[in-house]
C-alpha cells in the first residue's frame, strides 16, 4: 500500500469510528507503530486529524455527535461491564440521578429489583425503561428534547435539577481528559450535566475507554468535580495514572 493510500485509509477509519488507535492501525496495516505515528502527525499538520493519547480523532469530532442509535451499537460489552460495576454504588433506598446516554441506559437495564429508589433522569429512553418497575419512583426533568440524544435540556430541565438533592449521580461524558476535564459536543447538554453534578452528594462519570483522552466542544466540569470514573479494562494505563494523579478514583470493569 502506498503512503497516500494509507493516509486516506486512516482518515476514513477515523471518520467512520470516531477514533483510531496506533497499535490497532499498525497491526492492520502491517507497519510499525512509529510509521503510524508519523502518518498521524502528517494528517494533523494537514488539519484532518487531531492527535490524542494513543491515537487520533477527526477534527470534526470536537463538535460532532452521533445519534443515540449509532452510539448504542458501539462498545456494547464494555458498557455492560461498566453498568454492572456501578451497581455496587447503588443505595438500598434513597434517590439517584441517571444522565442521558447509552452507558447510563445500560445501568437502567441492569438495576436490581430489590431497591426502593427514586430515579431522576433527563433521558426519555431511561424513563420509559424504568417506568414499568413498581419498586421505583421515576421522575423526568422535562425540557426541550434533543433529537440526537433524546435528552431533556434547557431551562425546564436545569430548573428541576436545581431543586433536588440526590445521593449519587451517574453522569455520561463524550470526552474525559486531564487538560480539559469533562466535555460533550452540545452546550445545552453541558449545562444539564453541570446541574446534575451540583444536585448530587456524589458524582460518578461512566465512560468507555474510547472517551478517555478525548476533548469536545463544551466543558461541563473538571476532574475534581466528580468522585469516580468507571471505565472498562481497555483503558490506557498512562491515562488512568494521570487521572489518579489528579485525585480521580478510577475503576476499570
Amino acid at each position: 500500500m502506498y503512503a497516500e493510500e494509507r493516509l486516506q485509509l486512516i482518515v476514513n477509519r477515523a471518520r467512520a469510528h470516531g477514533r483510531v488507535d496506533v497499535t490497532n492501525l499498525a497491526a492492520e496495516l502491517e507497519v510499525t507503530p512509529e510509521t503510524v505515528r508519523r502518518d498521524l502527525s502528517s494528517l494533523e499538520r494537514q488539519g484532518l486529524l487531531r492527535r490524542v493519547h494513543g491515537g487520533a480523532i477527526p477534527v470534526e469530532r470536537l463538535g460532532f455527535e452521533p445519534a443515540v442509535g449509532q452510539r448504542a451499537e458501539r462498545y456494547q460489552e464494555e458498557k455492560e461491564r461498566i453498568a454492572k460495576a456501578v451497581l455496587t454504588d447503588l443505595p438500598q433506598e434513597g434517590a439517584i440521578l441517571l444522565d442521558s446516554g447509552t452507558t447510563t441506559a445500560r445501568i437502567a437495564e441492569e438495576m436490581p429489583l430489590d431497591r426502593e429508589l427514586t430515579v431522576v433522569t433527563n433521558s426519555l429512553p431511561i424513563a420509559l425503561t424504568l417506568s414499568v418497575r413498581p419498586n421505583l419512583r421515576v421522575l423526568a426533568t422535562g425540557g426541550r428534547v434533543r433529537s440526537r440524544t433524546l435528552a431533556g435540556v434547557g431551562d425546564w430541565a436545569t430548573s428541576a435539577l436545581s431543586s433536588i438533592r440526590v445521593d449519587i449521580a451517574f453522569i455520561g461524558a463524550n470526552g474525559v481528559s486531564v487538560a480539559h476535564g469533562l466535555t460533550t459536543p452540545d452546550q445545552a447538554e453541558a449545562t444539564a450535566k453541570r446541574a446534575m453534578i451540583r444536585a448530587a452528594r456524589r458524582a460518578v462519570v461512566v465512560a468507555d475507554h474510547s472517551k478517555l483522552g478525548a476533548d469536545y466542544f463544551a466543558r461541563f466540569g473538571e476532574l475534581t468535580d466528580v468522585d469516580t470514573l468507571v471505565t472498562d479494562s481497555d483503558a490506557d494505563d498512562d491515562l488512568v495514572a494521570d487521572f489518579e494523579a489528579h485525585g480521580l478514583t478510577v475503576v476499570r470493569a
